[in-house]
């Protein structure tokens, strides 16, 4: 297969034949492939790493496009499956790909159930261990992106940010977790820059669909209205029991727990611009809400997703046209300025709703018990220990099964609320009189519409890497809004519709 380079192979070969006694025959370029992984954790300790980064950089290459981190997790083994789809296949510029995981044998399970009722392809499974760091920087020197599936990020997302920065290689993951994402904000920004490393975490349900939605909701306000508010109510449908992801559930509680943390972070920071949004302040509201128009009952959420779209449109004001790319064409420039240039900043929260006001039952008492108990260390042994009794079913230790992932969907809607002419705004008026509604729709969100958008994100960044940022840590909107991601959702089962744009009465 040939991955690694011609002149990396030689020294390797002529080192580990005079150190290494099971290496007594130069590798013929058929056996190069399988023994790939022995080989780089033989010369690794041989050639110094900064040496074997050097030569890989000199010939411009690294040895797999994409390394799947946590590959045999619930969730890993999912993306698994959506990557094998653009592996090696026409116009898809996914050409190789690895796993990598503590387990050897579990990933190899993971890679046949991924690929059945097909024969699994030859990839190679890497050992990596998220703590062990020496395991994580032999990783990210061979790939050209890495996706982290190893959650909760906050216990173990940290060293493998470090690892990708170093090593100058592209970071995706799925986390949902602010004081994760805002902490590699603060420690490796200016790093990731210097080294041409994109760091984007929340590149799953968490924060996908809330950020393109709401650029998609935006581009509904043509000019002269402008949107003040915007609510997403997010909807989960099945006809079977809906079974969350563990993984959600913990990073959840050990938020809560550590609440405090983030707001001394954020405290410590300096101050992000803020959006220039037309109108007055956001409501406060109830906490429950009845949406006729859309049979729902609703509860506010303190949700990920807020978060990731006020640092966006933070960033957005600090940069107008949004963030040139590292060798950015002028046909890219152009689409760039002109897509940022029709998204309009509004208030944004969102809203978790069900068809009937008994169904928010159990997610009220589940905050309930988390705000009482994640505070202390048996109170989160207690929440970690017994999911299913505190969530009321809705999170299991063993996640949901196929059949319950198979039948799930999602819906969120974007109520949108502001003025038909922004002069009125300007004017001082704060009675909003038109209301817009859109609609972002797919598959179960945590094993099949997460698994879609990274695999998208991913193979946007191999296909047009020079016209996104040189480097730095940042949220997806920002990087990926003005690229073909949304209609390469929608291409893969995620939809997104305009429903409706009404006047309000007086």
């Amino acid at each position: 297969m040939g991955y690694l380079p011609a002149c990396l192979w030689a020294e390797c070969e002529s080192r580990l034949t005079r150190k290494i006694g099971f290496l007594t025959e130069p590798i013929s370029a058929s056996s190069r492939f399988s023994n790939t992984q022995r080989l780089l954790d033989e010369f690794t300790s041989i050639i110094p790493l900064k040496s074997l980064q050097k030569s890989m950089a000199e010939n411009d290459s690294k040895i797999f496009d994409v390394i799947i981190l946590g590959a045999s997790g619930f969730t890993g083994k999912y993306v698994v499956r959506e990557a094998l789809k653009f592996l090696n296949v026409p116009n898809s510029p996914l050409k190789s790909l690895a796993l990598a995981g503590r387990s050897p044998s579990r990933l190899s399970e993971a890679l046949n159930w991924a690929a059945s009722p097909h024969l699994p392809p030859k990839i190679p499974l890497l050992t990596a261990d998220t703590s062990d760091p020496s395991s994580l920087t032999r990783l990210a020197a061979q790939a050209k992106i890495v996706l982290n599936c190893v959650g909760p990020f906050r216990l173990y997302g940290h060293p493998v940010v470090e690892a990708c920065v170093e090593s100058g290689c592209d970071y995706l993951d799925i986390s949902g977790e602010p004081d994760f994402m805002e902490r590699m904000e603060a420690l490796y920004h200016e790093k990731a820059v210097e080294k041409r490393s994109l760091v984007i975490s929340a590149c799953g349900f968490d924060s996908i669909p809330a950020e393109i939605g709401l650029m998609f909701h935006s581009k509904q306000w043509a000019e002269p209205s402008c949107p003040n508010s915007v609510d997403a109510y997010l909807s989960l449908e099945s006809d079977k029991e809906i079974v969350g992801n563990f993984g959600t559930y913990e990073s959840a509680v050990l938020g809560v727990a550590n609440a405090d943390t983030l707001m001394e972070l954020r405290r410590s920071r300096p101050k992000r611009a803020r959006p220039a949004i037309l109108g007055p302040g956001p409501a406060k509201g109830s906490i429950i809400e009845h949406q006729k128009h859309l049979g729902l009952w609703a509860l506010k959420l303190p949700s990920a997703d807020s978060v990731v779209v006020r640092r966006t449109l933070s960033t957005l004001t600090e940069n107008p046209h949004g963030l040139p790319g590292v060798n950015e064409t002028p046909e890219h420039h152009k689409k760039r300025e002109a897509f940022w240039s029709s998204v309009k900043p509004a208030h944004f929260g969102v809203k978790l709703g069900t068809k009937s006001l008994l169904g928010l039952f159990p997610v009220i008492m589940l905050g309930i018990f988390i705000g009482l108990l994640s505070k202390t260390s048996q109170g989160r042994w207690l929440l970690l220990k017994f999911p299913a009794f505190f969530s009321c079913g809705s999170f299991k230790k063993k996640g949901p099964s196929e059949d319950q992932v198979a039948s799930a969907t999602f819906k969120m809607w974007f109520v949108g609320h502001g003025y038909s002419d922004s002069s009125l705004a300007s004017q001082g008026s704060k009675k909003v009189d038109t209301e817009v509604i859109t609609r972002v729709m797919g598959p179960e969100i945590g094993y099949l519409t997460t698994p879609i958008i990274l695999v998208q994100c991913a193979l946007i960044l191999l296909n047009d890497r020079e016209n996104l940022p040189k480097g730095g840590v940042f949220t997806p909107g920002i990087v990926f809004g003005p690229t073909d991601l949304q209609e390469r959702l929608q291409e893969n089962g995620i939809s997104f519709d305009f429903i409706s744009k009404k006047a309000l009465s007086a």
